[in-house]
Protein backbone atom coordinates (compact mmCIF):
# COMPACT_ATOMS: atom_id res chain seq x y z
CA UNK A 1 0.00 0.00 0.00
CA UNK A 2 1.78 3.21 -0.99
CA UNK A 3 2.33 6.23 1.73
CA UNK A 4 -0.45 8.78 0.00
CA UNK A 5 -3.48 5.76 0.20
CA UNK A 6 -2.33 5.25 4.35
CA UNK A 7 -2.72 8.87 4.84
CA UNK A 8 -5.72 8.94 3.23
CA UNK A 9 -6.78 6.40 5.03
CA UNK A 10 -5.57 7.66 8.86
CA UNK A 11 -6.91 11.16 7.86
CA UNK A 12 -10.64 9.92 6.88
CA UNK A 13 -10.75 7.60 10.24
CA UNK A 14 -9.75 10.39 12.76
CA UNK A 15 -11.68 12.37 10.91
CA UNK A 16 -14.60 9.75 11.83
CA UNK A 17 -13.66 9.52 14.95
CA UNK A 18 -13.53 13.38 15.53
CA UNK A 19 -17.34 13.54 15.01
CA UNK A 20 -18.42 10.88 16.42
CA UNK A 21 -16.44 12.38 19.72
CA UNK A 22 -18.07 16.00 18.78
CA UNK A 23 -21.79 14.07 18.76
CA UNK A 24 -21.54 13.29 22.24
CA UNK A 25 -20.56 10.06 22.38
CA UNK A 26 -17.19 10.32 24.27
CA UNK A 27 -14.86 8.00 23.01
CA UNK A 28 -11.92 9.30 20.84
CA UNK A 29 -8.69 7.92 19.48
CA UNK A 30 -5.78 8.13 22.32
CA UNK A 31 -7.91 8.24 25.30
CA UNK A 32 -5.37 5.93 27.69
CA UNK A 33 -2.28 8.02 25.96
CA UNK A 34 -2.03 9.21 30.21
CA UNK A 35 -3.54 6.66 31.95
CA UNK A 36 -2.08 3.53 30.54
CA UNK A 37 -0.15 4.25 27.27
CA UNK A 38 0.62 0.36 26.35
CA UNK A 39 -2.91 -0.08 26.53
CA UNK A 40 -2.95 -0.58 22.80
CA UNK A 41 -0.13 -2.29 22.33
CA UNK A 42 -0.56 -4.54 25.28
CA UNK A 43 -4.33 -5.94 23.64
CA UNK A 44 -2.25 -5.94 20.32
CA UNK A 45 0.54 -8.15 21.93
CA UNK A 46 -1.94 -10.52 23.28
CA UNK A 47 -4.07 -10.80 20.23
CA UNK A 48 -1.01 -12.00 18.24
CA UNK A 49 -0.15 -14.55 20.73
CA UNK A 50 -3.55 -16.01 20.54
CA UNK A 51 -3.86 -15.93 16.93
CA UNK A 52 -0.22 -17.33 16.47
CA UNK A 53 -1.57 -20.47 17.97
CA UNK A 54 -4.82 -20.72 16.48
CA UNK A 55 -5.82 -18.21 13.48
CA UNK A 56 -9.35 -19.01 13.22
CA UNK A 57 -9.74 -16.96 16.61
CA UNK A 58 -9.72 -13.65 14.48
CA UNK A 59 -13.32 -14.63 13.14
CA UNK A 60 -14.27 -15.18 16.89
CA UNK A 61 -13.25 -11.78 18.37
CA UNK A 62 -14.46 -9.79 15.05
CA UNK A 63 -17.82 -11.28 15.55
CA UNK A 64 -17.51 -10.91 19.42
CA UNK A 65 -17.68 -7.40 18.80
CA UNK A 66 -20.18 -7.07 16.22
CA UNK A 67 -22.50 -9.13 18.56
CA UNK A 68 -21.53 -7.24 21.77
CA UNK A 69 -22.44 -3.90 19.85
CA UNK A 70 -25.92 -4.83 18.79
CA UNK A 71 -27.07 -5.68 22.12
CA UNK A 72 -27.13 -2.46 24.69
CA UNK A 73 -24.30 -1.35 22.91
CA UNK A 74 -20.66 -1.78 22.43
CA UNK A 75 -20.53 -1.92 26.55
CA UNK A 76 -18.50 -5.95 27.32
CA UNK A 77 -21.75 -7.03 28.30
CA UNK A 78 -21.46 -10.15 25.84
CA UNK A 79 -18.59 -10.68 27.95
CA UNK A 80 -20.28 -11.89 31.07
CA UNK A 81 -20.57 -15.41 31.93
CA UNK A 82 -23.65 -17.22 33.48
CA UNK A 83 -27.47 -18.04 33.48
CA UNK A 84 -29.77 -16.12 31.22
CA UNK A 85 -26.71 -13.51 30.21
CA UNK A 86 -26.47 -12.23 26.69
CA UNK A 87 -23.38 -15.34 26.45
CA UNK A 88 -25.70 -17.93 27.21
CA UNK A 89 -28.34 -16.67 24.51
CA UNK A 90 -28.51 -18.97 21.35
CA UNK A 91 -27.06 -16.79 18.79
CA UNK A 92 -23.80 -16.11 21.54
CA UNK A 93 -23.39 -20.10 22.23
CA UNK A 94 -20.56 -20.73 18.87
CA UNK A 95 -18.58 -17.56 20.06
CA UNK A 96 -14.64 -17.46 20.66
CA UNK A 97 -12.42 -15.50 21.89
CA UNK A 98 -13.41 -15.01 25.41
CA UNK A 99 -9.90 -15.99 26.65
CA UNK A 100 -7.82 -13.78 24.71
CA UNK A 101 -10.33 -10.66 26.29
CA UNK A 102 -9.59 -12.25 29.82
CA UNK A 103 -5.78 -12.32 29.19
CA UNK A 104 -5.38 -8.96 27.70
CA UNK A 105 -7.54 -7.94 30.88
CA UNK A 106 -5.15 -9.74 33.07
CA UNK A 107 -2.29 -7.64 32.03
CA UNK A 108 -3.99 -4.38 31.49
CA UNK A 109 -5.23 -4.92 35.28
CA UNK A 110 -1.37 -5.17 36.25
CA UNK A 111 -0.15 -2.86 34.26
CA UNK A 112 -2.92 -0.14 34.76
CA UNK A 113 -5.89 -1.30 37.28
CA UNK A 114 -9.21 -0.10 36.98
CA UNK A 115 -8.76 2.44 33.90
CA UNK A 116 -9.30 0.49 30.94
CA UNK A 117 -12.18 -0.83 29.82
CA UNK A 118 -13.35 -4.86 28.94
CA UNK A 119 -15.96 -3.35 26.23
CA UNK A 120 -12.75 -0.98 24.62
CA UNK A 121 -10.15 -3.98 25.21
CA UNK A 122 -12.76 -5.89 22.64
CA UNK A 123 -12.91 -3.16 20.53
CA UNK A 124 -9.24 -2.96 19.96
CA UNK A 125 -9.33 -6.73 19.65
CA UNK A 126 -11.66 -6.62 16.70
CA UNK A 127 -9.45 -4.06 15.19
CA UNK A 128 -6.25 -6.23 15.60
CA UNK A 129 -8.07 -9.35 14.54
CA UNK A 130 -8.43 -7.59 10.90
CA UNK A 131 -5.01 -6.68 10.81
CA UNK A 132 -3.43 -9.72 11.55
CA UNK A 133 -5.79 -11.77 9.14
CA UNK A 134 -4.21 -9.63 6.57
CA UNK A 135 -6.48 -6.60 6.70
CA UNK A 136 -5.56 -2.55 6.97
CA UNK A 137 -5.92 -1.03 10.20
CA UNK A 138 -7.71 1.94 11.14
CA UNK A 139 -7.81 3.91 14.35
CA UNK A 140 -9.95 3.12 17.17
CA UNK A 141 -11.77 5.82 19.49
CA UNK A 142 -11.48 4.47 22.95
CA UNK A 143 -13.01 5.81 26.14
CA UNK A 144 -16.01 3.20 26.49
CA UNK A 145 -17.24 1.99 30.01
CA UNK A 146 -18.45 -1.65 30.82
CA UNK A 147 -22.40 -2.05 30.81
CA UNK A 148 -23.97 -3.43 34.06
CA UNK A 149 -26.73 -5.61 32.36
CA UNK A 150 -26.43 -8.48 30.49
CA UNK A 151 -29.82 -10.29 29.65
CA UNK A 152 -30.32 -13.24 27.42
CA UNK A 153 -33.88 -12.26 26.61
CA UNK A 154 -32.43 -8.95 24.82
CA UNK A 155 -30.40 -10.20 22.21
CA UNK A 156 -31.88 -10.13 18.71
CA UNK A 157 -29.41 -9.90 15.87
CA UNK A 158 -29.66 -10.12 12.44
CA UNK A 159 -29.97 -13.57 11.98
CA UNK A 160 -29.19 -16.08 8.46
CA UNK A 161 -32.30 -16.19 6.69
CA UNK A 162 -33.08 -12.37 6.93
CA UNK A 163 -34.56 -10.95 3.80
CA UNK A 164 -31.97 -7.40 2.81
CA UNK A 165 -35.49 -5.24 3.92
CA UNK A 166 -34.81 -7.20 7.83
CA UNK A 167 -30.73 -6.41 7.66
CA UNK A 168 -31.82 -2.97 6.95
CA UNK A 169 -33.97 -2.26 9.39
CA UNK A 170 -31.98 -4.28 12.67
CA UNK A 171 -29.08 -1.61 11.36
CA UNK A 172 -30.97 1.24 10.92
CA UNK A 173 -32.07 0.66 14.07
CA UNK A 174 -29.00 1.36 15.50
CA UNK A 175 -27.98 4.08 13.32
CA UNK A 176 -26.50 1.83 10.42
CA UNK A 177 -27.35 2.37 6.56
CA UNK A 178 -27.30 0.35 3.44
CA UNK A 179 -23.72 0.68 3.36
CA UNK A 180 -22.74 -0.11 6.63
CA UNK A 181 -24.55 -3.19 6.41
CA UNK A 182 -22.80 -4.88 2.94
CA UNK A 183 -19.22 -3.67 4.34
CA UNK A 184 -19.96 -5.14 7.62
CA UNK A 185 -21.45 -8.42 6.49
CA UNK A 186 -18.23 -8.64 4.81
CA UNK A 187 -16.83 -9.19 8.15
CA UNK A 188 -17.97 -12.39 6.88
CA UNK A 189 -14.69 -12.97 4.76
CA UNK A 190 -13.32 -14.50 8.18
CA UNK A 191 -14.91 -17.26 9.67
CA UNK A 192 -17.13 -20.19 9.87
CA UNK A 193 -21.00 -20.91 10.35
CA UNK A 194 -22.60 -24.04 11.33
CA UNK A 195 -24.38 -26.62 9.01
CA UNK A 196 -27.66 -26.42 11.00
CA UNK A 197 -27.78 -23.00 9.94
CA UNK A 198 -27.56 -24.29 6.24
CA UNK A 199 -29.58 -27.47 6.24
CA UNK A 200 -33.03 -26.09 4.74
CA UNK A 201 -31.17 -23.72 1.95
CA UNK A 202 -29.63 -27.24 1.09
CA UNK A 203 -32.68 -29.20 1.17
CA UNK A 204 -35.54 -28.01 2.17
CA UNK A 205 -35.36 -24.26 1.15
CA UNK A 206 -38.58 -22.71 1.64
CA UNK A 207 -40.44 -25.91 2.05
CA UNK A 208 -39.92 -26.61 -1.67
CA UNK A 209 -38.07 -29.60 -0.94
CA UNK A 210 -34.81 -29.31 -2.76
CA UNK A 211 -32.28 -26.66 -2.63
CA UNK A 212 -32.19 -22.84 -2.53
CA UNK A 213 -32.00 -21.51 -6.22
CA UNK A 214 -29.38 -19.18 -5.68
CA UNK A 215 -27.10 -21.31 -5.14
CA UNK A 216 -24.40 -22.37 -7.68
CA UNK A 217 -25.21 -25.88 -9.16
CA UNK A 218 -21.88 -26.70 -9.37
CA UNK A 219 -20.63 -25.68 -5.75
CA UNK A 220 -24.08 -27.29 -4.15
CA UNK A 221 -22.59 -30.89 -4.14
CA UNK A 222 -19.46 -29.63 -1.98
CA UNK A 223 -22.20 -27.98 0.54
CA UNK A 224 -23.77 -30.90 0.52
CA UNK A 225 -21.14 -33.44 1.10
CA UNK A 226 -19.87 -30.67 3.67
CA UNK A 227 -23.71 -30.76 5.32
CA UNK A 228 -25.39 -33.95 4.67
CA UNK A 229 -28.64 -34.36 5.18
CA UNK A 230 -29.03 -37.66 7.42
CA UNK A 231 -26.48 -37.72 9.75
CA UNK A 232 -24.20 -34.74 9.64
CA UNK A 233 -23.79 -33.40 12.86
CA UNK A 234 -25.26 -29.80 12.87
CA UNK A 235 -22.76 -27.89 14.66
CA UNK A 236 -20.12 -28.92 11.71
CA UNK A 237 -18.17 -25.68 10.57
CA UNK A 238 -18.49 -24.75 7.08
CA UNK A 239 -16.25 -21.60 5.87
CA UNK A 240 -18.02 -18.44 5.12
CA UNK A 241 -15.81 -17.44 2.51
CA UNK A 242 -14.85 -20.54 0.73
CA UNK A 243 -11.26 -21.03 -0.32
CA UNK A 244 -10.35 -17.94 1.75
CA UNK A 245 -11.77 -18.36 5.37
CA UNK A 246 -8.61 -16.95 7.47
CA UNK A 247 -7.44 -14.30 5.29
CA UNK A 248 -8.99 -10.56 5.40
CA UNK A 249 -9.76 -9.87 1.79
CA UNK A 250 -12.14 -9.37 -0.91
CA UNK A 251 -12.68 -12.66 -2.32
CA UNK A 252 -16.28 -13.04 0.12
CA UNK A 253 -18.06 -11.16 -2.40
CA UNK A 254 -16.82 -12.26 -5.18
CA UNK A 255 -18.23 -15.72 -4.04
CA UNK A 256 -21.17 -13.97 -3.09
CA UNK A 257 -21.44 -12.69 -6.64
CA UNK A 258 -21.23 -16.54 -7.99
CA UNK A 259 -23.72 -17.90 -6.48
CA UNK A 260 -21.54 -18.65 -3.24
CA UNK A 261 -22.58 -16.65 0.15
CA UNK A 262 -23.30 -19.15 2.52
CA UNK A 263 -26.44 -17.95 4.40
CA UNK A 264 -29.00 -16.80 2.50
CA UNK A 265 -28.78 -13.61 4.27
CA UNK A 266 -25.00 -13.45 2.32
CA UNK A 267 -26.88 -14.27 -0.81
CA UNK A 268 -29.27 -11.79 -0.72
CA UNK A 269 -26.62 -9.13 -1.00
CA UNK A 270 -26.58 -9.88 -4.69
CA UNK A 271 -29.83 -10.33 -5.77
CA UNK A 272 -31.18 -7.50 -3.96
CA UNK A 273 -30.51 -4.01 -6.09
CA UNK A 274 -30.09 -1.90 -3.22
CA UNK A 275 -27.00 -3.60 -2.62
CA UNK A 276 -26.10 -5.57 -5.50
CA UNK A 277 -23.85 -2.18 -6.59
CA UNK A 278 -22.02 -2.47 -3.72
CA UNK A 279 -21.31 -6.20 -3.63
CA UNK A 280 -20.06 -5.65 -6.98
CA UNK A 281 -17.84 -2.70 -5.90
CA UNK A 282 -16.23 -4.31 -3.20
CA UNK A 283 -15.68 -7.65 -5.77
CA UNK A 284 -13.55 -5.77 -7.43
CA UNK A 285 -11.17 -4.50 -4.48
CA UNK A 286 -12.76 -0.96 -4.37
CA UNK A 287 -12.46 0.86 -0.83
CA UNK A 288 -13.68 -2.26 0.85
CA UNK A 289 -10.99 -1.83 3.56
CA UNK A 290 -11.25 1.80 3.96
CA UNK A 291 -15.07 1.61 4.32
CA UNK A 292 -14.92 -1.47 6.82
CA UNK A 293 -12.45 1.08 9.48
CA UNK A 294 -14.93 3.69 8.88
CA UNK A 295 -18.08 1.50 9.58
CA UNK A 296 -16.67 -0.83 12.34
CA UNK A 297 -15.80 2.91 13.98
CA UNK A 298 -19.51 3.80 13.65
CA UNK A 299 -20.55 0.80 15.00
CA UNK A 300 -18.16 0.46 17.58
CA UNK A 301 -20.02 4.11 18.91
CA UNK A 302 -23.33 2.30 18.96
CA UNK A 303 -24.90 3.16 22.59
CA UNK A 304 -21.66 3.53 24.76
CA UNK A 305 -21.94 4.48 28.25
CA UNK A 306 -19.07 6.90 28.77
CA UNK A 307 -17.53 9.24 31.81
CA UNK A 308 -19.88 8.42 34.84
CA UNK A 309 -21.80 5.32 33.13
CA UNK A 310 -21.45 2.15 33.86
CA UNK A 311 -18.02 0.80 35.42
CA UNK A 312 -14.80 -0.74 34.34
CA UNK A 313 -14.31 -4.00 35.37
CA UNK A 314 -11.99 -5.89 37.03
CA UNK A 315 -13.19 -8.96 35.27
CA UNK A 316 -14.76 -9.16 31.78
CA UNK A 317 -16.42 -12.03 32.80
CA UNK A 318 -17.78 -10.71 36.32
CA UNK A 319 -19.94 -7.22 36.90
CA UNK A 320 -17.69 -5.74 40.06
Amino acid sequence: MDGGFYLLVVIGLVSLGVVNSVHGQGTRVGFYSSTCPRAESIVRSTVQSHLNSDLTLAAGLLRMHFHDCFVQGCDGSVLIAGNNTEKSAVPNLALRGFEVIDDAKTQLESACPNVVSCADILALAARDSVVLSGGVSWQVPTGRRDGVVSRESDVELPGPDDSVDLQKQKFAALGLDTKDLVTLVGGHTIGTTSCGLLSSRLYNFNGRNGPDPTIDPSFLPQLQALCPQNGGAPSKRVPLDNGSQTKFDTSYFNNVKKGRGILQSDQALWTDPSTKALVQRYSLGLTFNVDFGNSMVKMSNIGVKTGSEGEIRKKCSAFN
